[in-house]
């Protein structure tokens, strides 16, 4: 910076007129021929690439980033003005995805602007750790279903069994947010299975609790019979959840009341329902 700013103490009157248009006024208006030196000069100042190779290009700033600790960096300043981020947290018990680069790229996003403006942002990563897909995952891999648990295989041995399952991609996320350039504190995440996050979780809870801020509801949700569980609409959409199956159905007739032999058909695969 101080070699840019020696430009501006000595000037002729081209480069004056130059500094001028390109940064108070139309730079259409400059001398070409006259600024080109000084435009050299000031760009010389920024790196460049030899081709417009945008994969070479993001390895070599990532490599940048990760060599000169630029996060960490960013991490030392403005503390006096907090900002926390917890990440919405992904299941590692499955590979990334392309719509984890949306969504992480606009995660990033956010964060970037609030640390533009002078915040402090610490942004934490984290694992979900629990959900019906881990358990599924589990006991198919085992052959077992949830009738067996407790009989062919212990609940400690079968929470161990998705401890592990659900941590399986942990390296390709890694892999994944570092490639990205997504800044995430990746070294220090929450764990939704952690016993010290379970137990804070419930102390919220009885927080709110005692101070009348949690209303008791009903709602119509789907529900698993095998799986002895409510679905999320997540879960309802895992592969296999949908399948065509021929079902019993019947056809009802109703008679006119204005015109008799003439008939309403209904169908349906639910009579009860009439």
């Amino acid at each position: 910076m101080a070699k840019f700013a020696q430009l501006f103490t000595k000037k002729s009157q081209a480069q004056r007129e130059f500094l001028n248009c390109l940064f108070l006024a139309d730079p259409k208006a400059i001398d070409r021929q006259k600024a080109k030196p000084l435009f050299k000069k000031i760009m010389s100042f920024y790196p460049t690439h030899e081709s417009f190779d945008l994969e070479k290009i993001a390895r070599k700033v990532g490599a940048s980033w990760k060599k000169n600790k630029v996060f960490e960096r960013v991490l030392e300043k403005n503390r006096a003005r907090p900002c926390h981020f917890y990440e919405g947290p992904p299941g590692a018990n499955g590979k990334p995805g392309i719509h984890h680069l949306f969504s992480r790229t606009l995660k990033d996003l956010f964060c970037r602007y609030k640390t533009m403006q002078g915040y402090h942002v610490a942004r934490k990563s984290g694992w979900d750790a629990h959900g019906l897909p881990v358990e599924l995952q589990v006991e198919k891999e085992l052959g077992i279903t949830k009738k067996d648990i407790g009989k062919k295989i212990s609940i400690e041995a079968y929470n161990a069994a998705c401890q592990k399952s659900v941590m399986r991609y942990i390296k390709a996320w890694e892999e994944m947010t570092e490639r990205i350039g997504y800044w995430v504190d990746m070294k220090n995440p929450y764990n939704t299975a952690d016993s010290a996050y379970i137990g804070r979780l419930w102390g919220i809870l009885k927080i709110l609790f005692d101070k009348n801020l949690l209303k008791q509801g009903y709602t119509i949700q789907p529900y698993s019979p095998l799986a002895g569980t409510g679905l999320s609409s997540h879960e309802l959409n895992q592969p296999g959840c949908y399948r065509d199956v021929s079902d019993i159905s019947m056809v009802v007739q109703f008679e006119r009341l204005d015109q008799k032999k003439t008939y309403f058909l209904a169908w349906t695969t639910t009579p009860w329902t009439l």
